[in-house]
C-alpha cells in the first residue's frame, strides 16, 4: 500500500470541498513563477480558481524549473525527480488524485499528495512545490485548506499590490500587518520566471 491510509477515503473534486477531519478545501491554480529582483528567489503564485485571493510560496529554483518545464511541455531526456515519482506511483498500481496545501505553521508551509490504489485513498507528506511539482505531471486539482488561505492569501490591486484587510469580512481569522509583510510575496516579486532556455538546456 502507498503511503498511510487517509481519514477521508474520498478525493475532493471541486472548487470547495470537505477534506480530512471536514476541513473545507478550496481549489487553486498556479497563476506565475516569479523571481525575486533583491535577492534572485523563487516564489510560486497560486490563485483561487473562482475568486481573487492568491497564495505565495517560497520554492527552490530546481523545483521552480521542474514545475515550469513541465506546464511548458518541455521534453528532456532523461527523466526528472517528479517524473519518477509519478511513473513510481503509476508502475506500482497508484494514482495521484490531488494535492493540498494543509497547514502553516513559522511561515513554512506543508502539504499532503493524495494517492489511491486499489480503491483505497492514502496521504503522504510533501513539501508543497513538489507536491505541485507532481500535480502538474499528474494533472490533478491543488487544493488549500481554507484557514490556511484565510491566514496567507493576499488580495491584489489593479497595480498587482496587496491590498491591506482584502476580503478580510469573510475570512475566519484576520492577516496581521506583520503576517501581510511576512508572507507577501508581490512588494518584491515582480519579475516573471525566464523559461525561453529550458528547451536548449541541456540534462546533467
Amino acid at each position: 500500500m502507498l503511503g498511510r491510509p487517509s481519514e477521508a477515503d474520498r478525493t475532493a473534486g471541486s472548487e470547495s470541498d470537505t477534506g480530512p477531519k471536514g476541513r473545507t478545501v478550496i481549489e487553486l491554480v498556479i497563476d506565475s513563477i516569479r523571481v525575486s529582483l533583491r535577492h534572485f528567489q523563487r516564489v510560486v503564485i497560486l490563485r483561487e480558481k473562482e475568486a481573487g485571493r492568491f497564495l505565495p510560496i517560497w520554492i527552490g529554483a530546481d523545483v521552480a524549473e521542474a514545475i515550469a518545464l513541465r506546464l511548458q511541455d518541455v521534453s528532456v531526456p532523461r527523466p526528472q525527480t517528479h517524473d519518477l515519482l509519478h511513473t513510481m506511483v503509476e508502475e506500482l498500481g497508484g494514482t495521484v488524485r490531488s494535492v493540498v496545501v494543509n497547514d502553516l505553521s513559522n511561515d513554512t508551509f506543508f502539504a499532503r499528495i493524495r494517492l489511491e490504489q486499489d480503491g483505497r485513498v492514502t496521504e503522504v507528506d510533501s513539501r508543497p512545490s513538489d507536491a505541485i511539482a507532481i500535480a502538474v505531471r499528474a494533472r490533478v486539482p491543488i487544493f488549500v485548506e481554507e484557514s490556511v488561505l484565510d491566514r496567507a492569501g493576499v488580495v491584489l490591486d489593479a497595480a498587482g499590490e496587496p491590498v491591506e484587510g482584502g476580503d478580510s469580512e469573510s475570512r475566519r481569522t484576520r492577516v496581521t500587518q506583520e503576517e501581510l509583510r511576512g508572507l507577501s510575496a508581490f512588494t518584491d516579486f515582480v519579475s516573471e520566471l525566464d523559461l525561453d532556455d529550458f528547451d536548449q538546456r541541456e540534462s546533467p
